[in-house]
């Protein structure tokens, strides 16, 4: 039956498209146009609706981005900022800048961000370390700020009339409708700054800012961070030019973390009120929400071993605080956006307390009035409140964990969630601050990212980027060989579903047999295995004969608590067991050819990788590493406590999953390892302890190193070819049948 299935979508395909098609090559998949045609990025509704903003690569310099601007009603579109006409040759951005973009993962220069003011007047975007607002009456755009420092984190007032950035390390703001700037922090530093979000806020906690405006405009909510009990880990950053050592600040496993403070500080007089944390100051600022009236604070205070998160309701005339909701988690507990404060002074709030994440109303003190949805299915994300209706909008994959679509539900009285999108692909989206419309992105195996503006009854209104898969489209003339993915599921040891995809190479013959490649990541942070628009550049394994496979093995998200919790102080064992199931499921097959099988991942899927290498018995015959933690002790805090505790109580586990003390099983010559020599994340000395013990004990292996390239940032379309095509090279000298086994 499966390989009918194969059949009939390679006739329906042929059908389609060209007969002839061209075979995909490494220069064509790392150059422009992209080969997934125009994808709409950052899009946002103005807050009445009538306008849809979106980030667009620029036409033959796609790592530039502009911002474009659809009219609703009438579909036209136009570029409302120019990015390459306001970047200053030879700028350079600070290093603080650097580090946020890093823990972004912004790729592109020109706008990579930008924000409406509530009331739909203006939008404030920086570009390259300045800033520039523009001016929807008018159609105006101006610049606010030329200095040689960068302004960071910059917004604009809810009203409108201040913007307020972050300038070396103090808070600054200044009148949007013109007039003098007026810092209202000073002292700030890099170990003492205000308004910034930690390192661990902004790479493992989804939190990159340190400010939070009241509704009314006359107080902002300021972080004070004090790094300097946080250990200094001297990183060398090694270029192509030489190489130099950066004193970073990064919290270790089990280390001191940066202390933060809240205060509370007075927009007219500059005066400062601090926020009662409590006594425990080891502990993680998660999220501050005002309520809609201004006359409370809320925030959301984790505990150092994450087991336990509380909502406080601050004062924010004295800083007094009170508990007056808490989560608690014998494993950990989840940080979301989904907290709603809603006009009513009641609010929306999500938990996993069911066994699956799901929401609840609550009263303004803290008292539940309600469970809004219910079922063996986890809410993704919410999207959007309608409160005129008592309407809640949200993403979740209620019907399987490789699909997403977008659902709607009353908070007032729940009568069973409403699908917004049809099934059989991956919807994504925002639900317009009116409630009106949605904005609405969809992918499957065989369409590429399309974005529309919708009604709430799924109806199409207006494309704001089509993208079809047509005759002008970049990707059409290799669309002939294009493989759609088949899917399925396997059993853990536990008994619970994993899923699964594999896609054959062009010209697939079942009765041969072929060697594979097994691409993992298999950590809580993404879960790979989805029906979406694969990477154009997963083509280029196809073309060049492999059959690619991918397993989400417990501890991926999207999926029960019992599923992701499975890894709990056992992180890289169930994992890499799953993957082993994983691989004997290929061997089974018979047109695998099983001695010749290889895997290959980045970050924590570079971990993954040398674990499955490394397992005793490894059915691997290869692979390609790239950025591995190879020691989770030299990772930070809050992403390693999280599933491992510390070393202190836990030290079995970590010494079970350090890679060092798992190489006696590793073949020699079967390992690429890969990193970026200036990673401020997986620090660079992962892989060096890792090389130094192979050399020790004489294992082959060979590296690919990247001078002054970081863990994410920094990569160029150059960079990544050439990254592809040693990974390439590697495996068709260990994987091909004519290789030496």
């Amino acid at each position: 039956m499966r390989l009918t299935i194969l059949a009939a979508v390679a006739v329906g395909l042929a059908g389609l498209f060209p007969a002839h098609a061209d075979r995909l090559t490494l220069d064509r998949a790392f150059s422009d146009p992209p080969l997934s045609g125009p994808v709409a990025r950052g899009v946002q509704t103005s807050p009445d609706g009538r306008f849809v903003t979106w980030i667009r690569p620029q036409e033959g310099r796609s790592r530039t981005t502009d911002l474009w601007l659809l009219e609703t009603a009438s579909g036209q579109s136009r570029r409302l900022i120019d990015a390459g006409a306001l970047i200053e040759a030879g700028r350079e951005l600070s290093e603080e800048e650097k580090s946020r973009r890093e823990r972004q993962g912004v790729q592109t220069s020109g706008v990579v961000d930008y924000q409406w003011d509530e009331e739909g007047r203006f939008i404030l975007a920086p570009v390259e370390g300045d800033l520039f607002l523009y001016e929807m009456a008018g159609s105006k755009l101006r610049r606010l700020t030329e200095t040689s420092a960068d302004e960071i984190d910059a917004k604009v007032s809810p009203r409108g009339r201040f913007v307020s950035f972050v300038r070396e390390d103090d808070l600054v703001i200044m009148p949007s409708g013109g007039g003098a700037e007026r810092a209202l922090t000073e002292g700030g530093s890099t170990d003492l700054s205000w308004g910034t979000a930690e390192f661990i806020a902004q790479e493992e906690m989804g939190r990159s800012t340190g400010y939070w405006w009241s509704p009314d405009e006359s107080r902002i909510a300021v972080t004070r961070v004090d790094q300097t009990g946080v250990d200094i880990v001297p990183r060398p950053d090694v270029n192509a030019s030489g190489a130099v050592i950066v004193n970073q600040r990064y919290p270790r496993v089990g280390r001191p973390n940066a202390r933060v403070e809240l205060h509370v500080v007075s927009v007219s007089n500059g005066a400062k009120v601090r926020v009662d944390l409590g006594a425990d100051s080891d502990v993680y600022l998660a999220r501050v929400a005002w309520a809609r009236d201004g006359r409370i604070l809320y925030v959301q205070r984790q505990s150092r071993d994450q087991k336990r998160l509380d909502l406080l309701a601050v004062d924010p005339s004295s800083g007094r605080s009170r508990v007056i909701l808490t989560e608690e988690s014998p494993h950990w507990v989840e940080i979301t956006d989904d907290f709603r404060p809603l006009k009513t002074g009641n609010f929306l709030w999500s938990s996993e307390r069911s066994g699956h994440r799901h929401l609840y109303l609550y009263r303004a003190d803290g008292e539940l009035i309600r469970q809004v949805t219910f079922g063996d299915w986890p809410v993704d994300a919410v999207i959007g409140v309608d409160e005129a209706s008592r309407t809640v909008f949200f993403g979740a994959s209620r019907d399987t964990p490789i699909e997403r679509r977008l659902y709607s539900e009353s908070y007032g009285r729940p009568a069973g969630v409403k699908a917004l999108t049809a099934a059989g692909g991956w919807w994504s989206g925002e639900v317009a601050s009116n409630g009106k419309a949605f904005v609405g992105s969809y992918q499957d195996p065989s369409t590429p990212p399309r974005t529309g503006v919708y009604a709430l009854d799924g109806r199409l209104i207006r494309w704001i980027e089509e993208n079809p898969l047509t005759a002008s489209h970049p990707y059409f003339p290799f669309v002939g060989r294009h493989r759609v993915a088949e899917f399925g599921t396997l059993k853990a040891s536990d008994g619970q579903d994993m899923h699964w995809m594999m896609r054959t190479p062009p010209g697939f013959d079942p009765n041969k047999k072929y060697p594979v490649i097994v691409t993992v990541y298999g950590g809580p942070a993404s879960a790979l295995v989805a029906r979406r628009w694969m990477s154009p550049t997963d083509q280029l394994y196809l073309e060049a004969g492999y059959i690619l496979f991918t397993l989400d093995n417990r501890g991926t998200p999207n999926r029960s608590t019992a599923f992701k919790t499975a890894i709990h102080r056992r992180m890289g064992i169930p994992e890499t067991a799953d993957q082993i199931v994983g691989a004997r499921f290929l061997a089974g097959l018979p047109y695998v050819d099983a001695s010749r099988i290889g895997a290959t991942g980045w970050s924590n899927g570079g971990f993954m990788t040398l674990l499955m290498l490394t397992e005793p018995g490894s059915p691997y015959a290869a692979g390609v590493a790239g950025a591995p933690p190879t020691d989770f002790r030299l990772y930070d805090t809050h992403y390693t406590e999280r599933f491992m505790e510390t070393d202190a109580n836990n030290h079995d586990n970590y010494e079970a999953s350090d890679v060092v003390n798992r190489i006696d099983a590793l073949r020699s010559g079967a390992l690429m390892l890969i990193h970026g020599m200036a990673d401020d994340n997986v620090t660079f000395d992962n892989s060096t302890r890792l090389m130094a013990a192979l050399q020790a004990r004489g294992t082959a292996f060979e590296t690919m190193l990247y001078p002054g390239l970081r863990h994410r940032a920094g990569w160029t379309q150059a960079h990544l070819r050439h990254r592809m095509e040693a990974t390439l090279d590697f495996f068709n000298r260990k994987l091909k049948p004519e290789a030496a086994p």
